[in-house]
């Protein structure tokens, strides 16, 4: 896979394919746009925004390559993305998108009230990505110096999915994007 070559490259990816709603009822441009709305409003680092925006591109990947949504095998969207991101953005953007996926497995095993919180997609996603996590897992989840910021972004994904929602558009958010470039 290549990495990124530039931010405009990865906005490009939103612009061309960010009205595919995947899984959801919502497109994924305005489920990365309310993800990262989320962690403004919260105070995150931009660092975190930006993982907030860019931490289902994996799915957009897949979506450029020919794929038309969910399929029943997990196609590891947050590996594929984070990897995707690596080549133009540390870790403290791309860590947080690699564990999203695991902070949901992690926060239904301790939070069983999480599992009522999730969306229709993400139940169904999280069967094809390994359901709840065992003791194990949990141990290794907590040990990783991410998992914090994971479960801070793995909390804006699940709020992230109202329909309709106005939000600031795509184009507010460049100009962080390249302040945090590492090349």
């Amino acid at each position: 896979m290549t990495a990124a070559v530039s931010v405009d490259e990865v906005l490009e990816l939103f612009r061309r394919f960010g009205s595919v709603h995947y899984d959801e009822d919502i497109s994924q441009l305005d489920h990365g746009l309310q993800c990262a709305a989320l962690a403004v409003a919260e105070g995150a680092a931009d660092e975190l925004v930006a993982a907030a925006l860019l931490h289902d591109i994996g799915h957009l990947l897949h979506v450029s390559r020919g794929a038309s949504g969910p399929t029943v095998e997990d196609l590891d969207h947050e590996a594929v993305g984070s990897r995707y991101l690596a080549g133009l953005f540390g870790p403290a953007v791309t860590g947080p998108i690699a564990l999203h996926v695991r902070a949901k497995r992690y926060l239904c095993a301790v939070e069983p009230a999480a599992f009522d919180g999730l969306s229709d997609g993400s139940r169904a996603s999280m069967v094809r990505q390994g359901g709840l996590m065992a003791a194990g897992e949990i141990a290794a989840f907590v040990s990783n110096p991410c998992h914090d910021d994971a479960i801070r972004l793995r909390r804006w994904d699940d709020a992230g999915k109202v329909e309709g929602l106005e939000v600031a558009p795509l184009e507010t958010y460049e100009p962080l994007l390249s302040r945090l470039t590492t090349t």
